[in-house]
């Protein structure tokens, strides 16, 4: 495919973008992002994609209620808080939590947003948050999934500077707080199916404010 005869799918690419149906990257090629926004734009009749409503995200203010608790400190409570949904991965000072916290935020929040195939039967594998909702860029709330050995770990973003993402979580340094993770370690950025996108840019932080963490624990 020659650059002019993928002129006109960028500009259909354009259209989707403005109108709220990210079909990803601008790239002129008919791609399965694009053809899933298009999708999405007729079975809107043509309108544009809802707005998000003002206001604090409901699974951010979920998230935030549990800030600065500790796995061991705050054992009792934190088991309970993360059995809210439903289901819990169980002792939180004796298994890597940061899934079972990103699900409770998500399931309590967004009580009909559909976790499928993998990520439905283990949500405790960071990595299959990777099958989350949508793909989109960095933007406050998006749930950031990260690389980790062979492992992942997964929080939501809060704000970045020039190298790395500040992120809201659970099991950073044994607790829920906001620690700074490598933007070189990012596999991806989701967004909840259910809810409409904000295409906000992620605020910036200054280094130092809070701790920058190599491997979560």
């Amino acid at each position: 495919m020659t650059a002019n005869t993928r002129d006109p799918i960028r500009l259909i690419q354009n259209g989707l973008e403005q109108l709220g149906h990210s079909p990803g990257a601008i790239d002129g090629l008919w791609g399965l992002r694009t053809a899933r926004a298009m999708k999405a734009l007729l079975a809107a009749n043509g309108r544009a994609a809802a707005v998000a409503p003002l206001g604090p995200l409901p699974w951010i203010t979920e998230a935030k209620s549990a800030l600065g608790r500790h796995e061991a400190r705050d054992r009792s409570w934190l088991m309970d808080w993360l059995k809210r949904d439903g289901r819990s991965l169980g002792d939180p000072s004796k298994n890597p939590w940061c899934g079972d916290f990103v699900e409770t935020c998500i399931r309590v929040a967004l009580p009909d947003e559909p976790l499928l195939g993998a990520l439905g039967t283990n949500p405790y594998w960071a990595r299959n948050w990777l099958l989350f909702g949508q793909e989109v860029k960095p933007t406050p709330g998006g749930v950031l999934v990260f690389s980790r050995g062979s492992g992942g770990h997964v929080g939501f973003a809060i704000g970045q500077d020039d190298t790395h993402f500040y992120v809201l979580g659970g099991n950073q340094s044994d607790a829920v707080t906001i620690a700074r993770i490598a933007k070189s370690r990012l596999l991806g950025v989701r967004w909840p199916a259910t809810y409409p996108p904000r295409p906000q840019r992620l605020p910036t932080m200054m280094p130092g404010e809070f701790l920058a963490t190599t491997n979560e624990v």
